[in-house]
């Protein structure tokens, strides 16, 4: 029930009561009217008795103050009544149940005038000297007035009035006392039952609220659960690390696909097996670690005699008291990283070679220059002599041949420069074409261009990317040397890049050296610098492209570039 706040229970009395508590009133007021209908009628029905009695006695020629006296006392005997008394209008008793006070005067401070006057039936609570509760009815009293006009009783009527024997009653009024002790312990017993019950139905209406609340809780709640639930089963599956779980026993729980990838292994096959005898010792000495925090890179074997390094991570899963219910632990292959990170250190010591290089290529220059003019100042003092000029034609050949390879140093040692601009592919690649027609003419090998549209443009460095084609050109002139047909297939892609396709019937290149011929000073050539394809790779990745070599087994080589659309260049 966390979360719950307390103001839910306080909003539900704040409504329920104020209807309860009418309800509850309501009911009281009703059952106190309920009580005075019923002393009210109680009453009524034994004044009438007493009138009836009255007119009996009168009937018979009693005396009727006499006989008034001993109705009285004698209806007065009944258990609940505490009195009766009939007064005069001007208050004088006429008859009491208490035959003493007959005389005296009583309900004086009342209007009886107005009593006799009304036909209604008046009530009033009064308490005794005694400290008694009296529910007390009063109404007017004539016996004669109240009898139905029969023709017998027409008569006697007649008779007496005839007679002047004192029959015509004089105007008076009836007190009648009940005892209201028991009404009012009824009455309070009433009351507390209804104040229980609408207590009980505050209790049961604010438990209604209630359970109303926490069943609305109760389902967001799960709700929520449910939403954690998918979130974590997909962070779990999705995360692009190994994730295994285990329990406080040490089996395991939890395996995702990252993992099974590492482990070689699979979640349903490792799932409820201990992690000792599942997974490679070296993580169950991590899981073994007493640290709730462990941290580590490891070689782990797996598959037999491989061994990968691992950058692994283990937390201890403790409940609420911090008592240790399982273990978690993430581990990620780091073969791509380092793999990176050896390719990196290697560019680095390739970037201190270059500087190095372009120091010695600057250094080599100079004398150079100077050697050049010495052999042609030999070439032309010694014109008469061949062998003076053949020594001197080999040392200028030499000395261009050396100037080259340090201008091509120097070239790879720089970073490249590109200018931009939008080139139609085809114009391009007929004029690359037309730098070399000659040479493969001479070595009688075919040339053709292939364009998937003739309006195909690009946007590159033309300058850089001609020096690409022809570096390419010449090294596969030199990989057919017995003829052969050279085809250069141009196409776009769909996100708008360009690919260009090299492809040459020589004799391929060795598979052994095809991971280094991008490298520099690496070449199969017996005159080559081994500079020419690493700076084509260069300007291909200054343009951020790609650069493929593919030789199939059949022959031949295959260099595909791709080159980005005009917005990622």
């Amino acid at each position: 029930m966390s979360g719950f706040s307390p103001w839910i229970i306080l909003g539900a009395v704040a409504v329920l009561l104020p209807i309860v508590a009418m309800m509850t009133m309501e009911n009281i007021n009703r059952q106190k009217q309920q009580s005075i209908r019923l002393m009210t009628g109680k009453g009524a029905a034994l004044i009438r008795s007493f009138e009836a009695g009255t007119r009996m006695g009168m009937r018979g020629g009693h005396g009727s103050g006499f006989q008034l006296q001993r109705l009285l006392v004698e209806t007065a005997a009944q258990e609940d009544i505490d009195h009766l008394v009939v007064v005069r209008l001007d208050g004088t008793v006429v008859a009491h149940s208490q035959g003493d006070q007959v005389g005296s005067h009583y309900g004086t401070e009342l209007d009886l005038d107005a009593i006799f006057a009304s036909a209604e039936l008046g009530w009033r609570r009064q308490v005794t000297e005694s400290g008694e509760t009296v529910f007390e009815i009063y109404e007017k009293f004539a016996p004669l007035a109240r009898r139905p006009i029969r023709p017998m009783h027409k008569y006697m009527m007649n008779m007496a009035r005839r007679s002047g024997d004192g029959m015509q009653a004089p105007p008076m009024v009836i007190f009648v006392g009940f005892h209201a002790d028991d009404l009012d312990a009824a009455r309070a017993a009433d009351i507390r039952h209804t104040i229980v019950m609408a207590a009980v139905l505050l209790l049961v209406g604010c438990a209604g609220v209630l359970l109303l609340f926490l069943a609305q809780n109760y389902r967001a709640t799960r709700t929520s659960l449910a939403q954690v639930q998918v979130f974590s089963d997909s962070l779990v599956s999705r995360i692009p690390i190994g994730l295994m779980a285990v329990d406080r026993e040490g089996r395991i729980t939890t395996l995702n696909p990252v993992a099974e990838s590492i482990l070689g292994m699979k979640a349903d096959e490792a799932i409820g097996r201990q992690a000792g005898a599942a997974v490679p010792q070296a993580l169950t000495v991590i899981l073994d670690s007493p640290a709730d925090m462990v941290e580590e890179e490891l070689l782990c074997p797996v598959d037999g005699d491989r061994r990968i390094p691992m950058d692994v991570s283990a937390a201890a899963l403790n409940d609420e008291n911090g008592d240790r219910f399982g273990q978690v632990i993430l581990f990620k292959d780091l073969t791509e990283i380092r793999a990176l990170q050896q390719e990196l250190e290697k560019n680095r010591r390739l970037v201190m070679v270059g500087r190095l290089a372009a120091g010695v290529a600057h250094e080599i220059r100079n004398p150079l220059s100077s050697i050049k003019g010495f052999a042609t100042y030999f070439k032309e003092k010694y014109r008469d002599s061949d062998r003076d000029q053949e020594i001197a034609g080999i040392m200028i050949q030499e000395v261009d041949r050396l100037n080259r390879v340090v201008g091509q140093l120097l070239e790879f040692s720089r970073p490249i420069k590109l200018h931009f601009q939008h080139v139609r592919l085809g114009d391009f690649f007929r004029d690359s074409f037309r730098l070399v027609e000659r040479q493969y003419q001479a070595a009688g090998v075919e040339m053709t261009l292939a364009l998937s549209d003739d309006n195909l443009t690009a946007v590159m460095d033309a300058d850089k990317m001609g020096q690409v084609m022809l570096n390419l050109y010449l090294n596969a002139l030199d990989a057919m040397v017995a003829g052969g047909h050279l085809s250069v297939t141009v196409s776009s892609h769909a996100d708008g890049g360009t690919c260009i396709q090299v492809h040459d019937s020589g004799g391929g290149i060795d598979p052994k050296d095809q991971p280094h011929i991008f490298e520099p000073y690496f070449s199969t050539k017996k005159s080559g610098t081994g500079l020419g394809l690493a700076i084509v790779h260069n300007i291909i990745k200054a343009h951020r492209g790609d650069i493929l070599v593919d030789c199939p087994p059949a022959g031949g080589t295959t260099v595909e570039i791709t080159l980005p659309a005009a917005k990622e260049a």
